[in-house]
């Protein structure tokens, strides 16, 4: 019986580590939904109790009941009939149907609509399970996003109307956002929303590279100002799938072929707009990215789990020169590399959670009527710095983690040689699945742009700070040192660059953004280490060791080999280079048109 949870042990740790005593306080409030909902917990223990029988429950059903389907959902892939329905891979409505009785599709909806009530951190060590098991899944659960903008930002007419079904599962959904000519940049987004004379929206017009385009509720960013260029001119809203609302193909991908990616037409189809007019970019879409760039950081680092395994367990059994191919060097410093890469990635997309999630917390109790002034007053001043955390590690582990499962499934199949080259392992599929997670919801680049802001700004810096004043065991005080001196050559780095202006920024920003990530997760694993939990975890040869002394053991080999790398960027940073931006005709050649 295969468990993707219990199997994990670095999930295992991270989460008994962590306070979700003080997360599930400010999910449940006062833990009066406990009158009104029988299965909504009475106090913070309940809901730890909960949050771990779920996920647990849903290991299971990843590793017995997904993974075992994944091979047959990619080879048979999606299909589009003569009258535009969508037709999923046979295994696809089996699993679909498995988590909707299992009441994971709501997890963190309200319980008044039947969901969960979960922080965020769950679902994203949900969503990380899914993906090892299917990342096209994971397109599909992961989508509980739109759930979550609707309950933020919709009227109480529109969440009764939809929240109910989403958390059952008795629907799906898709974020349609992408146009042929509005990629990255929403701004330009042209599909038209309309009045009639009684004040009827309808949308009209195409929208492209959407995920799930064949989901039953669609959250739309259309255009209802026509005397508004940008952002200003965009409103959010939100429709069901009918005779109006049609799709015209289904993209051929390069991977996640379970997952339906489409082209859809609206042909004057019948809409409600979410909250307000002119602010659906600017508030409600980017509130709905920064949950969806969580999202695929945990796509990211499943299926990076997924193929480190798979190339671990070749290495120990695959025999070259007498030996199995673990005991070559070679292959050993990649296997390390590969699973400190994923723990790296893990703990900063988890403490990205529990950042995020205070800023939920708190906007809760600050819309909180009965809250008293002065515990508003409190929960102000600290949301103002969370927030400015919560938008620079966003982008962060999004970059981040997506970079690290192209290198991991790589070097996965690396690791299986010629097999790996072959359909008969997974490694290949894993490699396709995860190159596109550096693409959608934002490319690496964007990313960089978006974090290297907080990098330059002083948030990092700050956020450092507080890092740096958690309680650490005495022994690792040698390590603490590098990371200051680390955290001393990042403040000048970026000193250097904001000096520089906003092109040199962009310019060197993904060094930057490395050097502040790196620190970042140093002193995460420097925490993990002086932990006051600790469990016996298997050894390659089979013997218990101790997670805490694993995690100096890893926390040791991080910072020392990082620490040389963040100097040398740092030198490379501050040479004052621009010549991408002054010799770029010279460097890159002319395009083939101009030949």
């Amino acid at each position: 019986m295969a468990n993707f949870f219990t199997d994990n042990d670095d999930i295992q740790f991270l989460l008994k580590s962590m306070d979700l005593a003080t997360l599930a306080d400010l999910m449940e409030g006062n833990y009066d939904a406990v009158k009104s909902c029988d299965y909504a917990p009475k106090d913070a223990d309940e809901a730890i109790e909960n949050y771990f029988l779920v996920l647990d429950s849903l290991g299971s059903l990843c590793g017995d009941f997904v993974a075992p389907r994944s091979e047959a959902m990619d080879r048979q892939g999606n299909r589009l009939t003569s009258k535009g329905e969508v037709l999923r891979p046979d295994g696809m409505y089996e699993i679909i149907e498995k988590l909707a009785k299992a009441e994971v599709m709501g997890m963190t909806l309200p319980h008044k609509y039947g969901g969960l009530n979960f922080p965020g951190l769950m679902l994203a060590v949900a969503n990380e399970m899914i993906s090892r098991g299917d990342a096209a899944l994971m397109n599909i659960f992961g989508l509980q996003g739109i759930g979550e903008t609707l309950n933020a930002f919709a009227s109480e007419e529109i969440k009764d109307e939809y929240l109910f079904d989403l958390a059952k599962g008795k629907k799906t959904g898709a974020m349609v956002l992408t146009e042929p000519e509005a990629g990255s940049d929403l701004q330009s987004v042209k599909v038209k929303a309309f009045q009639d004379a009684q004040g009827n929206w309808y949308l009209n017009g195409v929208k492209r590279f959407i995920t799930n385009g064949c989901g039953e509720v669609h959250l739309v960013l259309a255009k209802s100002e026509t005397d508004r260029s940008g952002g200003l001119g965009l409103s959010l809203f939100v429709c069901d799938s009918g005779p109006s609302l049609k799709i015209r193909r289904i993209e051929d991908k390069l991977g996640i072929h379970a997952s339906p990616t489409c082209e859809v037409f609206y042909d004057n189809t019948p809409c409600k707009i979410v909250g307000e007019r002119q602010r659906g970019l600017v508030t409600y879409v980017m509130a709905l990215m920064n949950g969806a760039r969580i999202g695929i950081a945990s796509q990211s680092v499943g299926i990076a789990e997924g193929a480190y395994r798979v190339a671990r367990d070749y290495a120990s059994t695959r025999e070259q020169f007498g030996a199995p191919i673990d005991q070559i060097p070679a292959v050993r410093d990649m296997l390390i590399d590969m699973k400190i890469a994923i723990e790296e990635c893990r703990a900063l997309l988890y403490e990205t959670c529990r950042v995020v999630d205070h800023e939920v917390g708190n906007e809760k109790i600050l819309n909180n009527p009965e809250a008293s002034k002065e515990l508003k007053k409190e929960t102000k001043k600290k949301q103002r710095m969370i927030k400015r955390y919560a938008a620079m590690l966003t982008p962060m582990s999004k970059y981040f983690s997506s970079e690290m499962s192209n290198r991991v499934t790589y070097d996965s199949i690396q690791v299986l040689g010629g097999s790996g080259f072959m359909r008969d392992y997974p490694a290949e599929r894993l490699y396709r699945d995860a190159r596109v997670t550096s693409i959608y919801e934002g490319t690496s680049q964007l990313q960089v742009v978006a974090a290297v802001r907080g990098v330059s700004n002083g948030t990092a810096e700050k956020y450092i700070e507080e890092l740096a004043s958690r309680d650490f065991a005495p022994e690792l005080k040698g390590l603490l040192d590098i990371l200051a001196k680390d955290a001393q050559v990042l403040s000048e780095t970026a000193a250097f660059v904001k000096d520089q202006g906003v092109k040199y920024m962009d310019l060197h920003g993904a060094k930057l953004v490395d050097m502040a990530a790196k620190i970042i997760v140093g002193y995460l694993f420097a925490s993990q280490a002086s932990s006051k939990y600790d469990m016996q975890v298997d050894s390659a040869n089979g013997e218990k060791v101790s997670m805490k002394q694993r995690k100096a053991i890893i926390a040791k080999r991080y910072i020392e080999h990082n620490s040389p790398n963040i100097v040398a960027w740092s030198k490379n940073i501050m040479s004052g280079s621009t010549s991408s931006l002054d010799n770029f005709d010279e460097l890159a050649g002319a395009t083939q048109t101009e030949i």
